[in-house]
């Protein structure tokens, strides 16, 4: 494929080729409920791109598309070996870029919010979901595969951050 015609692929073009080849198939009902329960603290993405962007991927050839002939007519999505290799490539890519930190209360903070405020809402929240990783960890410790329990710790420390920054403030 040139240059010309070869498909720019974004993020979450990877998040529909993977959820795509971990489940073998799926519609993008599918998709957005494997979102939902997997990876939405990870990565953000609209609804609508998990219906355009697998038609998207299915016309570059990097997903198959079979559309059902009767009943809702759902379209059904797996993943090519173009698909496969596309992913793969990007996988064993280190990311060189640092996240967005895309957070209501330091935005807020930075406008001139009272931080105190800000603070006690902010530590429940990050309270909650601390206890939501920590409770993800007991489940998963030695049945889960190695990534997603690398990655609960990673949310484990990044809340336990936010909780000790939070509390910092109101205890100023």
């Amino acid at each position: 494929m040139s240059s010309k015609t070869e498909t720019r692929l974004t993020p979450t073009s990877y998040i529909v080729l993977s959820l795509i080849a971990v489940s073998g198939e799926a519609t993008p009902y599918e998709l957005k409920s494997a979102m939902a329960a997997g990876i939405r603290d990870l990565w953000s993405l609209q609804h609508a791109q998990l219906y355009t962007e697998p038609a998207r991927l299915a016309k570059a050839g990097l997903l198959r598309e079979r559309q059902e002939e009767e009943g809702r007519r759902r379209k059904h999505y797996r993943i090519t070996e173009k698909g496969r290799r596309a992913l793969s490539d990007w996988l064993k890519e280190p990311p060189a870029e640092l996240a967005e930190l895309r957070d209501p209360g330091l935005l807020k903070l930075f406008f001139g919010a009272d931080p105190k405020e800000i603070a006690e809402t902010r530590l429940t929240l990050h309270e909650e979901k601390l206890a939501e990783y920590e409770e993800l960890l007991r489940q998963g410790e030695g049945v889960a595969p190695v990534g997603p329990m690398l990655v609960v710790q990673a949310g484990l420390g990044h809340e336990r951050e936010w909780v000790r920054f939070w509390s910092s403030i109101l205890e100023s």
